[in-house]
């Protein structure tokens, strides 16, 4: 068995000059940086006081999914014979805040729109999402359900339209 470690460092920049004195006085404001790779500007949603120009944990907690889901298909898929030639993904997630302020994912649903060459299975292209699930790090990682809405184009196939 292997073991991997990760290290980031989460910086608060959100005091405005007196720190967390109330709800009110401060910004949510924080960069998450690793060495060697550039800063992500973060914040906490819109709805919960932050900076709509930075990204926020809810999104990354998506873009994390969608990334692992994204990068174990194509290694799936190449091992099985389906050759990829481009893969976009559209994905939505709903959480739902509780009386008391906490809350939970209640659900992930990736929208993979996946372009293969003719001589692909199609059939087996389209199935291979499902076994994603048994390998990816994140997904194996939470509880969120996560569901699939997969859409597969032939290359050369006039596309089917987009939603």
């Amino acid at each position: 068995m292997k073991t991997h470690h990760y290290e980031l460092l989460i910086s608060w920049t959100g005091n405005t000059g007196s720190g967390t004195r109330t709800l009110r006085s401060y910004s949510r404001n924080h960069d998450v940086m690793a060495v060697g790779l550039e800063t992500i500007a973060a914040s906490s949603d819109p709805a919960f006081r932050g900076d709509p120009a930075r990204w926020n944990p809810e999104q990354l907690f998506l873009a994390s999914i969608a990334q692992c889901h994204m990068l174990w298909y194509l290694g799936i898929a190449a091992e099985a014979g389906i050759v990829v030639t481009a893969y976009e993904d559209h994905p939505t997630g709903i959480m739902i805040e509780e009386a008391n302020g906490a809350g939970q994912f209640e659900s992930v649903t990736l929208r993979p729109f996946v372009t293969i060459t003719p001589d692909s299975d199609l059939a087996l292209s389209k199935s291979l999402h499902d076994r994603v699930g048994e390998y990816c790090f994140i997904a194996r990682s939470i509880n969120t359900p996560i569901h699939h809405e997969v859409t597969v184009h032939v290359q050369g196939q006039t596309p089917p339209p987009s939603t």
